[in-house]
């Protein structure tokens, strides 16, 4: 097997904060035990193949700059793809992560017909069954790709055409069985083009049925193969579609309610499709976590001044600060990971910029996760909210919420001259410091 990361010979080691080594981690010590827990079992770290493995750096603007020997044209498709599997492997080892995530087109290339597609995913399938058992890596999710191909241009399961609805569904049956055989720990269902650019020739209702219908279908398979990971949708607002029907996470709860799918389906949060949707990336995990459909994060961040999908490496320790807080509230991952859906700068062309950059963003959520353990284990941030919150544990509080009073009875509560409530301060600004020398304190 040709090596392709000659320059690193991993895997990457812990040197600790002070450390001056490139390639080293400053943050990550994965045995480290935190809040009961070893490092690398909290944050579950994943690299996903389509950023890093099957992208050359290409944009709507220009063509591909990075160093991807195995995506050089005019190469066998499959021997192309081995090469790919080879390196992306060689990566995962190197790196020391424990997970990775692919579409079922980043492994395998498409065959002329249905039939040679499917049988291209299964070889390198089985191919990566054994680079598994070799590495120690396993599969955090599988998923399959219904957005890149002309015949997706209008959705898959959302498509005016059931002939495109089918083969959709049959391209997920394959990759669901795939992601089973390779003892993946979930399966993600993205709807890329699951939306709308116009409603003058959008059916909303329709529509909105045949996506419940395909998550029925892919439900029921799960159950049907055995496979025992969690199903998650990963809600984005708008991009490619002018909107898409798995805006937020709010929106993906009540789409499952409504289909009687909450039982069965989570939701894979991305922090740069939060920013997009207008919301905080730990308000999506704080609300994913109220509703009882938390399932896993994708690790990345948006530019404030690009109001589109960047995929940047995460760098910022204050926001992830948040996120991890909530995840801990939460209970921690069970399924779930952290997979970096990242992509490098187009001038970061070497192939050891790949390496630089998922250092840092594992540092990064290292040292967040070392804040909101801190912040969880003082207790200050939970001790204001639960005294924010006090009165209604009194008597007035809990007779409303049991519904002991009616819209009479707080009417003549008023009337009788209870005393006009004052307001009390929320204290943001003092719980944002204290978040703030969170982050510095945390070692």
């Amino acid at each position: 097997m040709p090596e392709f990361f000659t320059d690193v010979t991993g895997p990457i080691p812990y040197l600790g904060p002070d450390s001056n080594e490139p390639l080293s981690f400053r943050w990550y010590d994965k045995d480290r035990v935190v809040a009961g827990r070893r490092m690398e079992d909290h944050l579950r770290f994943a690299v996903c193949y389509w950023h890093s493995f099957n992208w050359d750096g290409f944009d709507i603007f220009g063509a591909g700059t990075l160093d991807r020997p195995w995506l050089a044209p005019g190469l066998d498709p499959m021997e192309a793809a081995r090469a790919k599997q080879d390196a992306a492997f060689e990566f995962f080892a190197k790196l020391g992560v424990p997970f990775y995530c692919f579409h079922d087109v980043d492994m395998a290339p498409a065959g002329d017909t249905f039939a040679q597609s499917t049988a291209n995913l299964n070889e390198l399938v089985e191919r990566a069954a054994g680079l598994q058992e070799q590495t120690g890596v396993g599969l955090l999710w599988g998923t399959a790709n219904l957005f890149s191909h002309p015949r997706f241009a209008a959705g898959a399961a959302t498509n005016p055409n059931p002939e495109m609805f089918a083969r959709a569904a049959a391209q997920v049956c394959n990759i669901l069985e795939a992601t089973h055989r390779l003892g993946g720990e979930n399966y993600v269902l993205w709807g890329g083009r699951e939306g709308y650019e116009t409603l003058l020739n959008t059916d909303l209702q329709r529509e909105a049925d045949q996506l419940a219908r395909f998550m029925h279908l892919v439900v029921e398979h799960k159950h049907r193969i055995g496979f025992t990971g969690a199903i998650l949708i990963e809600p984005k607002p708008f991009e490619p579609t002018k909107h898409q029907y798995d805006y937020d996470s709010a929106t993906v709860h009540a789409f499952l309610q409504r289909y009687d799918l909450a039982s069965e389906i989570k939701v894979n949060i991305e922090v740069n499709h939060a920013t997009l949707a207008g919301h905080d990336f730990h308000h999506e995990i704080a609300y994913a976590n109220a509703a009882g459909i938390f399932g896993s994060i994708d690790a990345n961040a948006g530019d404030d001044r690009l109001g589109w999908d960047v995929d940047r490496f995460p760098v910022s320790v204050e926001q992830m600060t948040l996120g991890m807080y909530e995840i801990l509230r939460g209970g921690g991952f069970t399924t779930g990971g952290l997979n970096f859906d990242a992509k490098l700068r187009r001038q970061s062309i070497d192939r050891s910029d790949l390496f630089h950059a998922h250092i840092a963003g594992m540092d990064t959520m290292a040292r967040a996760l070392l804040a909101a353990s801190l912040l969880l284990e003082e207790g200050e941030l939970e001790a204001n909210r639960e005294a924010r919150y006090a009165g209604w544990d009194g008597a007035l509080g809990r007779d409303i919420m049991n519904g002991s009073l009616d819209l009479p009875s707080l009417q003549k509560w008023a009337a009788d001259g209870a005393p006009d409530p004052a307001p009390v301060s929320g204290r943001q600004e003092a719980l944002e410091n204290l978040v703030a020398r969170a982050v510095e304190r945390a070692r």
